[in-house]
């Protein structure tokens, strides 16, 4: 298949952003996927920070990163991605190369923990604030839940606003599916 779907283009996204002894943030940890992907990424020399707002989360991604042997290469909140600012050390906060969020809710989980527009757009704000030039935010946004059209329609209008200067936005997915298909929204700061 030539177009990839939209969770493989967000990975090929931060395989291009991201080298050996960077630094990545995964804004919503899931089941540890992204941030297992992550720390291979960036390897033995980089660090990913990883953020959740439910425990099971981040006991799933740390359990997920142990079992392959990449939990050093990790730092994880039980946190709202809204703190990243707070929560990541100073010295990382220019050294930021690439992010990635899942928007929505914990798959297997309960559907009504959800991410929030007001808590994403502080989030996306605080982490381009601090991201290095020629560095990458990717959002995957899942929007067929409830409250996921509020944030869909509120990232769209936030990111719609960038001022073209400073920053490259992007949006990819696919037309012509049914029910709600997820989309990418990719900024990457000039």
């Amino acid at each position: 298949m030539v177009l990839q779907r939209v969770l493989p283009y967000s990975h090929s996204l931060m395989e291009q952003a991201l080298s050996e002894g960077d630094i990545a943030i995964d804004a919503t940890c899931g089941n540890g996927h992204d941030t297992l992907f992550l720390t291979n990424q960036v390897g033995e020399n980089g660090h990913v920070y990883g953020f959740d707002i439910q425990q099971e989360a981040v006991d799933n991604t740390r359990q997920r990163l142990r079992d392959n042997d990449t939990e050093s290469r990790a730092t994880l909140f039980h946190e709202s991605h809204s703190h990243v600012k707070e929560c990541i050390p100073e010295k990382h906060h220019s050294q930021i190369k690439a992010a990635i969020y899942n928007l929505g809710y914990l798959p297997g989980s309960d559907k009504s923990i959800v991410t929030t527009p007001k808590e994403t757009i502080e989030s996306v704000e605080r982490i381009l604030s601090m991201i290095q030039k020629g560095g990458i935010l990717v959002l995957v946004v899942y929007h067929g839940h409830p409250g996921g059209k509020e944030e869909k329609n509120a990232l769209l209008e936030y990111v719609s606003t960038l001022d073209q200067k400073y920053f490259k936005a992007l949006q990819y997915g696919f037309i012509n599916q049914k029910n709600d298909p997820p989309f990418i929204v990719a900024v990457e700061k000039k």
